[in-house]
């Protein structure tokens, strides 16, 4: 490698770019810089290595093997030059500059628009992107410095990490009203066991969470259906193709309004889903994530107490 002309950050950034994209045309935009100012940038850079980063042909855009692992690097690079950047801000004052959160979606609706509501009121000049998916993906992102903060359940594996508890998302059953389980003040996990159950599906941490909360596993129930949505499984479960567990949250948000579907408490009060953040453990930004979680459990209870949520004795 020539050490008199090393790698600059834009020239890392493009290689990234080409890394996600797999085309040169799509990198170049995601840029915004022209086709032609990238494949130079690209060229520059494996001139510099010496050695070949990708390999390009009129059908395909191949990134190869020292490729990949560079653009592994890259990506770790610009993650830090971007925590450099914003742990400058923060050092200013708290809630400025910009912060990257990823939310899973079985918080992101109910918890959300409170918090962001009460963020824009607080701290006007603070920048908020966030990113709603599904944990594994987010936690991707975390690792490769595309998000800073995670909103999530807890525990969930993850490198290099720190995460923080929030609050506790007890596990209510939701059923029919003709269902039998209906008919009870509380209900026992293990009588949930044998039942058609209905559960998003594979990849949505809120099953392994709820199965795990209710010491069951899926050869314990019969799941007629996997949805994608909380949402979908309510008007299911008002449709009486199955029951389900829905969390605190979710009720506190009014997920079921409009239906006549019955809430039932759990008779295991650990019957609930750790709701935490979590963020690199090499972050500056340690503080202000710490404060920003003071400020989700504020949201947090005060959603919590304008509902007052009851059972539903119908």
């Amino acid at each position: 490698m020539d050490m008199a002309h090393p790698p600059t950050l834009r020239q890392l950034k493009y290689l990234c770019a080409i890394g996600e994209h797999l085309h040169f045309g799509k990198a170049a935009s995601a840029c915004h810089v022209s086709q032609s100012t990238l494949s130079t940038a690209l060229q520059e850079l494996e001139s510099n290595l010496g050695v070949s980063l990708v390999e390009r042909s009129h059908k395909a855009v191949i990134v190869t093997p020292v490729g990949q692992d560079i653009v592994e690097r890259s990506e770790f690079i610009l993650g830090q030059i971007e925590d450099l950047l914003a742990a400058a801000d923060a050092s200013r004052q708290p809630f400025t500059g910009e912060l990257r959160i990823g939310v899973i979606p079985t918080v992101a609706p109910f918890l959300l628009p409170d918090l962001l509501s009460e963020i824009r009121h607080r701290h006007p000049g603070f920048r908020l992107f966030i990113r709603e998916d599904l944990s594994h993906n987010l936690t991707h992102a975390l690792e490769t410095g595309e998000l800073d903060l995670l909103i999530l359940a807890l525990p969930f594996k993850a490198e290099r990490v720190e995460t923080q508890h929030l609050f506790d998302d007890a596990f209510f059953l939701a059923c029919d009203p003709s269902h039998p389980l209906s008919k009870r003040q509380s209900v026992a996990t293990k009588d949930l066991k044998g039942k058609d159950l209905l559960l998003l599906e594979d990849g949505h941490c809120l099953r392994d969470h709820a199965l795990e909360a209710c010491r069951l596993t899926l050869n314990d129930v019969k799941v007629p259906y996997h949805a994608t949505s909380l949402n979908t499984i309510v008007q299911m479960v008002a449709s009486n193709i199955g029951i389900t567990l829905i969390p605190q949250l979710a009720l506190d948000k009014q997920i079921l309004s409009g239906t006549d579907i019955c809430v039932r408490e759990l008779s295991d009060k650990k019957a609930q889903r750790s709701i935490g953040m979590m963020w690199r453990n090499k972050s500056p930004r340690r503080t202000e994530f710490q404060l920003f979680g003071e400020l989700i459990v504020e949201i947090q209870q005060r959603i919590r107490q304008s509902c007052c949520r009851q059972p539903n004795a119908d």
